[in-house]
């Protein structure tokens, strides 16, 4: 059941919006050749609670997760597409890589769910479109979300521009609805029809969040019960908005 937001409430979820916006920049500014994984995780945890508010990843455990999540950060290396566990034998980046950096926070009971995916060091050419042509995704799939439309206008606006690129999206990992959980309904898929899906409405709050591989779509989910990698061990990238549906247009929350 899709659960509305108030005009009060998507007040609350922009603060918290921006916020979040805060400390991913703060967080992207750490990543460095030789920086630890469980720096970053210790210093998002720091910047969450220097503002007064929750890690919402923290000790999450969604329905079929063999245990709740043990980080504040979800940090996926390379061909890790999510939920890269950072502080569990924790990793070095490395000069070439990219590291994809994504963060749910509570603010005031509510909850805003943001990713970034950030070049350490000198990444190569093929790397570095994969990052524009993602963020070029996400962007189409904003645009698309607009009241009176449809879930499936945002997948079809999303499937197109990687399409047109040499890429793939990840398979069967979709956005979702936020706002008074980390995950509400409903589904939003990376791929769909135009005028298919849910109509869109004024108080629907929602996680948009292409994830694009440089090879297949096909995933392979690790063993630690949350990593999830390229089947092929190509490369991956992620962005991600929460994006509030209003009267008239929409509302990126937590815009940078």
């Amino acid at each position: 059941m899709i659960r509305y937001k108030t005009k009060e409430d998507i007040e609350i979820l922009r603060e918290g919006g921006q916020r979040h916006a805060e400390i991913l920049r703060a967080l992207a500014e750490m990543v460095a050749p030789g920086v630890s994984t469980l720096i970053l995780e210790e210093e998002a945890l720091r910047l969450v609670k220097a503002r007064g508010d929750k890690p919402a990843h923290l000790n999450y455990q969604p329905v079929g997760a063999p245990r709740p999540f043990p980080a504040v950060l979800c940090v996926s290396i390379n061909d890790e597409i999510v939920h890269g566990i950072p502080n569990e034998a924790p990793r070095i980046l490395n000069d070439g890589d990219i590291v994809s950096i994504d963060l749910s926070i509570i603010h005031k009971g509510l909850f805003t769910d943001s990713a970034i995916t950030v070049p350490v060091g000198k990444i190569d050419d093929e790397s570095r479109e994969l990052l524009k042509v993602t963020r070029e995704a996400l962007d189409a799939g904003i645009k698309a979300a607009q009241p009176g439309r449809h879930i499936g206008d945002i997948g079809e606006a999303i499937s197109d521009v990687v399409e047109k690129s040499r890429f793939s999206l990840a398979e069967d990992l979709v956005g979702h609805g936020v706002g008074f959980a980390v995950h509400e309904d409903p589904y939003v898929p990376n791929v769909g029809l135009s005028g298919e899906g849910e109509e869109l409405r004024p108080g629907m709050v929602i996680a948009i969040e292409p994830m694009v591989n440089v090879g297949s779509g096909a995933i392979k989910p690790l063993k630690d019960g949350y990593t999830i990698k390229t089947r092929d061990g190509s490369r991956s990238a992620h962005f991600e908005h929460t994006v509030a549906i209003l009267e008239k247009g929409n509302l990126v929350l937590t815009k940078q």
